[in-house]
């Protein structure tokens, strides 16, 4: 698969992978890129993002964070170790859109702001379902367990936009949808509490 409508795809869906995620979609976009396997490649500025180094330096944060969970109390983590979950997911989504973008002579730059957004996307949209899974688990391994999940399914996705990449458009409206139906039923939530409050 090759063209322009391709390559944004396959950005578009590794960075939304990113959003739930960031570690395993980088994992897997920075072998794929080595391996010069699925149209995924990154060349020039980006090409780190498939040296063993980076690959390495990306196993660590994944480790550090499932330690970190373990360590800190869920209020502690959320409030020290969560932003800079966040910050990662944003940072590598930007990335993986943008050196896919390189690797294959279009303009870079757009895939940055590109990423970035569709990380954010998928962060909006996934983050208050998560929330709610989270608060409803009744202890906290099984809280623990949901971050498995996640990388579970950041994996995943990954991996069929890589097969796939006009995939990545589905998902990147799948996840418009789900962000809307969110807000939709937290709206309804709080007017069903103004009117319990009269």
């Amino acid at each position: 698969m090759h063209g322009i409508f391709f390559y944004i795809g396959i950005g578009i869906g590794l960075a939304a992978a990113c959003g739930l995620r960031p570690y395993l979609p980088a994992l897997l976009a920075g072998v794929l890129g080595s391996a010069g396997a699925l149209g995924v490649a990154f060349t020039g500025h980006f090409d780190f993002l498939e040296a063993g180094w980076w690959l390495v330096v990306v196993v660590v944060v994944l480790v550090s964070s499932y330690l970190l969970q373990l360590r800190l109390d869920q209020e502690r983590f959320q409030a020290v170790v969560a932003p800079a979950i966040v910050a990662q997911a944003l940072a590598v989504g930007a990335l993986l859109f943008a050196g896919t973008l390189a690797a294959h002579g279009d303009a870079w730059w757009p895939g940055l702001i590109g990423g970035a957004a569709a990380a954010a996307l998928a962060l909006r949209a996934s983050g208050p379902v998560v929330l709610g899974a989270r608060s409803r688990l009744p202890d906290r391994a099984a809280r623990e367990a949901l971050t498995i999940y996640l990388d579970a399914a950041a994996l995943l996705l990954a991996a069929l936009v890589a097969l796939l990449h006009p995939l990545g458009y589905v998902l990147l409206i799948l996840l418009v949808v789900l962000l809307v139906r969110t807000r939709q039923r937290a709206g309804e939530k709080y007017a069903g509490l103004r009117i319990l409050g009269r």
